[in-house]
């Protein structure tokens, strides 16, 4: 749909030139590529609080009970026991005076501690560091092998087209908890990297699917015959020109992709086939305290939260990375830019009008 800019009283209301299209167009005027991505993501405040926040979770994180050898700043680890100070483990917490609390203040136990004393602010910092590890994995994994099925297969169809999507709906038509349970009693235990590995190996299909439906359109454009022409080699059309353009469904598909791995991870092992000990995650959390939803809630909702927190989180994000590098989605301008839009139309009748008055 057209938008129209209100032009001066008596020159109508539709100007040419005045559509959302060309007020972007005179907006991204003059920069670069990556330029014009980069305040199109900016722009999307979704995304960015998105961004924002999952960078804070992980720094937050990972530098509270650090990395391998590396410390963090907390006192506590994830294994250790220690002295459970308050009845059933509650957190030390208190609220402001404002809130009926006896002042702020966190204490040694924010989150508690379970019924051997682990601090359970530490479970869940490392349970999120895991847990965003074996997302970012499945994420990766998915996206390389989904990206380069659908690609083959939409650029050069025939027999390999039939080939690769066939192997394709064999994957989908299984189903991906029961499988990834399998594959969870199989290596879960042996480490996070190695279930994250499994797992991306069967949630490829349905990118792979979209990324073909992309490149079947693509190859048919004019831009590609012309690469053609020149002599461009299938691998730089491909990588040069059929990418770029389906980079929107492949970054979009990717985040949700990577919202469902954590998801999945979390049901894994919430049902006791995913990460097991001394690896902790926010599923096993859940699975471990799930007895304590109504006696205890903190040991449940702090690392339930964060499922939910992250998940929304990479969702956000990933609306926010298609709309920037997607160039067929159309943008309704802002009330300022459509009011600077304005001044420069009424501006420019003002200045024809003098010119006219003086000639």
């Amino acid at each position: 749909m057209t938008t129209f800019i209100p032009g001066p009283r008596g020159q109508g209301a539709e100007q040419p030139g005045d559509s959302q299209d060309s007020i972007e167009t005179k907006d991204i005027a003059g920069l670069s590529q990556g330029q014009i991505v980069l305040r199109r993501f900016l722009r999307h405040k979704g995304a960015l609080v998105g961004l924002i926040t999952i960078a804070c979770i992980a720094l937050f994180c990972y530098s509270a009970v650090g990395v391998g050898p590396i410390p963090g700043w907390w006192q506590y680890n994830h294994y250790s026991s220690n002295p459970v100070l308050n009845p059933q483990g509650a957190p030390t917490m208190s609220l402001p005076a404002w809130l009926g609390g006896d002042g702020f203040a966190i204490g040694q136990h924010p989150f508690g501690q379970d019924d051997i004393g682990r601090d359970n602010f530490a479970r869940v910092m490392k349970g999120t560091q895991i847990s965003l590890m074996v997302m970012v994995v499945i994420g990766v994994v998915g996206l390389v092998i989904g990206s380069v099925i659908g690609a083959l297969a939409g650029f050069y169809r025939g027999w390999l087209d039939n080939v690769l999507m066939r192997i394709t709906d064999g994957f989908i038509i299984l189903p991906t908890l029961v499988v990834g349970a399998i594959l969870g009693k199989m290596v879960g235990g042996a480490s996070a990297i190695a279930l994250a590995l499994a797992l991306g190996l069967i949630l490829w299909p349905t990118l792979a699917r979209l990324v073909r439906g992309e490149f079947l359109g693509l190859r048919e454009r004019e831009f590609v015959d012309a690469a053609r022409v020149t002599g461009a080699s299938d691998l730089r059309i491909m990588l040069k020109h059929m990418f770029p353009n389906s980079m929107g469904v492949i970054i979009v598909n990717t985040s949700l992709l990577m919202a469902q791995a954590i998801v999945l991870e979390t049901a894994l092992s919430f049902l006791g086939f995913g990460i097991t000990s001394p690896d902790v995650s926010l599923g096993q959390l859940i699975n471990e305290y799930q007895s304590s939803f109504a006696t205890r809630p903190w040991l449940f909702w702090w690392p339930g939260l964060f499922i939910i927190v992250i998940a929304l989180c990479i969702n956000f994000v990933g609306d926010g990375l298609r709309d920037a590098f997607d160039p067929r989605q159309k943008r309704v301008p802002s009330k300022r830019v459509m009011d600077r839009a304005a001044r420069r139309n009424a501006k420019t009748a003002g200045d024809a009008a003098g010119k006219g008055a003086a000639s």
